[in-house]
């Protein structure tokens, strides 16, 4: 039987999203939910892979997709060890590492795991895709300014390099030919340079950078001792104020940039005020970056959902046009992406990679 679809497994923590792509189109797509009471009985994350599993292959069964016609499977990529950027087959080492939680517990380390199930179950190659350590810093990146402290790459990776795969197709180049600045602005705020298709440098989006809607960005570091010293914040509270209750949720009580808007369109001058600093902060980081690439930049791409935004877009490109041409591909296609990077494995386009092969440390 000739097996033509491409299964992509995207776990959160409290649902899964699954779908069926034929080439580049999504044939199915689903949404499994999993109760607060489910995901109880389970003491970690990596305890869900059979519950999660049996929840997959029920959908499957329910859309009448037969897992004889699954040609490749392919998972998001969780917590891994800093790794370059690419497409890698699921390995022995890999899933003990996702199991073990080797750079934190999060959902998204089931993406291999599962996909790694019904890989085996189908004698069909498993993938992962661009997870969030990719890391493909210059070794002068890394340099914080403290010995003690060494900057990290954590990083949207799966959209920043969708996008730049994208952005290099409609301009018929290769994108080993090509620089760019992608911006993926969301919940969290990436903004990389992408030189040949290596992202050089980054803010990490929990600790550095422009102020998102509930991540506080780079701080100044006198103050943010004091506050840790004070007595009156223990260090989860600071935590929590860093991310999650930050950003706009800190000035405005709420992380939709929608509302916002309509609190500015409704004369809201603070409210103004805020979402003008958090847009002047990513032009900012934006231009830095101009920097790494010695201003040879082909386009500046906005990403994410905030790139839904007019009123951002319009006042980002009144500070950045100088700089290139601003491209704007709003929102995130997860599903989307994980898929084109099996596809371009599947097309000979580039060749898979091996983790053990490619582990930094």
């Amino acid at each position: 039987m000739d097996r033509k679809y491409v299964l992509v497994i995207n776990p959160g923590s409290t649902s899964t999203k699954v779908a069926i792509y034929e080439g580049e189109v999504k044939i199915k797509s689903y949404k499994l939910e999993h109760s607060k009471y489910e995901l109880e009985k389970y003491d970690d994350i990596s305890e869900q892979y059979q519950y999660r599993l049996d929840l997959i292959h029920k959908w499957l069964e329910k859309e009448n997709i037969s897992r004889t016609n699954l040609k490749a499977v392919v998972g998001r990529g969780g917590l891994l060890r800093p790794i370059p950027g690419g497409t890698y087959l699921v390995s022995d080492k890999m899933i003990e590492d996702l199991r073990l939680g080797i750079s934190g517990e999060h959902a998204a380390n089931l993406g291999g795991i599962l996909a790694r199930g019904i890989g085996d179950e189908e004698n069909i190659n498993s993938y992962i895709v661009d997870p969030v350590s990719v890391d493909e810093f210059e070794e002068v990146a890394r340099i914080s300014g403290l010995n003690l402290i060494e900057r990290k790459s954590l990083i949207h990776a799966l959209n920043i390099k969708a996008v730049s795969y994208r952005r290099a197709k409609e301009l018929n180049k290769k994108l080993q030919d090509l620089n760019f600045i992608v911006a993926h602005l969301g919940g969290g705020i990436s903004i990389a340079p992408v030189k040949g298709g290596r992202m050089l440098d980054v803010n990490n989006a929990s600790e550095m950078g422009p102020f998102s809607p509930e991540r506080a960005g780079g701080l100044p570091v006198g103050d943010l001792a004091k506050m840790c010293f004070s007595g009156e914040y223990s260090i989860e509270d600071m935590k929590r104020k860093i991310k999650g209750k930050g950003g706009l949720m800190s000035y405005l009580s709420t992380i939709d940039a929608r509302e916002v808007e309509d609190r500015i369109n409704s004369k809201d001058e603070y409210a103004k005020l805020i979402y003008d600093a958090m847009i002047f902060q990513i032009g900012k980081e934006i231009g830095a970056m101009a920097t790494v690439l010695k201003g040879e930049v082909d386009n500046i791409i906005l990403t994410g959902g905030l790139a839904y935004s007019n009123y951002l877009v319009k006042s980002l490109k009144e500070m950045v046009s100088f700089i290139s041409n601003v491209i704007v591909y709003p929102g995130e296609d997860e599903m989307g992406a994980l898929n084109k990077g099996v596809l371009r494995v599947i097309n000979k386009e580039v060749k898979p990679k091996i983790y053990e092969d490619e582990v930094m440390c």
